[in-house]
């Protein structure tokens, strides 16, 4: 990867989190979310908000087996 390259941060329904080269075509089923920057600012903000590795549909059904 180019180190001078801007990346987006792309986040897909599962709460999953991806980097993206900006200005190209988002995939199907991920999102913007706002973030863009070198790969290591796009990396150090995805470190900070995807704390949790698990898919939501996961995370949603051991919450319910929990209860």
């Amino acid at each position: 990867m180019n180190d001078d390259a801007r990346y987006e941060v792309l986040r897909n329904d599962e709460d999953q989190y991806s980097l993206w080269p900006a200005g190209q075509e988002v995939p199907a089923g991920w999102h913007q979310v706002g973030k863009e920057g070198t790969k290591d600012e796009c990396s150090a903000y995805v470190d900070e908000v995807w704390t949790d590795m698990r898919p939501r549909s996961l995370r949603e059904r051991m919450e319910q087996t929990a209860r």
